[in-house]
């Protein structure tokens, strides 16, 4: 359901966008007030408490936001709170943000290697997922696991690739204990 309540909304936002031509405006508030609601614990709690009024929320999105972003962005807000989905906020703004990434052909990929990788490693890294996809730029997450011994993990969107010595002595484990003697 939750998924649902996202895409719907976050799709409305991106139909504003591109009819008013305002998808990049749009990305950059989107992102300031979904790090705005995550730097501010007690902000997320204030618009997720369910003995505020509406009103009170109203209030208080539009004080602090309306000096920031759009009437657009501040009136979606509105909206959101009207609709009691402010608990879905930074699930819809996420949504909306990876939906414009799709738009714009820009992947997020997320590599897991056992060491560190240098500069020019992940320079080839991303040369080569540019060149094996339809993206047409990268934001690249590194991340560390020493327990994969060697190789990568690489994950975009719903496909992982896992070229890990650890995923292969899994397989290999695997295989042999299938072997009957």
């Amino acid at each position: 359901m939750a998924k649902l309540v996202s895409a719907t909304y976050g799709d409305a936002l991106f139909d504003v966008a591109m009819e008013k031509n305002m998808v990049d405006v749009f990305y950059e508030e989107a992102k300031a007030v979904y790090d705005a609601i995550g730097d501010n614990r007690e902000l997320a709690g204030f618009l997720n408490h369910p003995k505020i009024n509406k009103d009170e929320k109203i209030k208080t999105v539009e004080d602090i936001f309306s000096r920031f972003v759009s009437k657009e962005m501040t009136g979606f807000l509105v909206t959101i709170i009207n609709k009691d989905r402010s608990n879905e906020l930074s699930n819809i703004l996420l949504y909306f943000m990876d939906r414009v990434r799709e738009f714009k052909r820009i992947g997020r990929a997320y590599v897991t290697t056992a060491f560190e990788l240098s500069d020019s490693m992940k320079s080839k890294v991303k040369n080569k997922l540019l060149m094996t996809t339809n993206y047409r730029e990268f934001d690249m997450i590194y991340t560390v696991d020493e327990s994969l011994i060697g190789g990568m993990v690489i994950r975009i969107g719903d496909r992982v690739v896992d070229s890990s010595i650890k995923n292969r002595l899994t397989e290999l484990s695997r295989e042999l204990n299938r072997i009957d003697v």
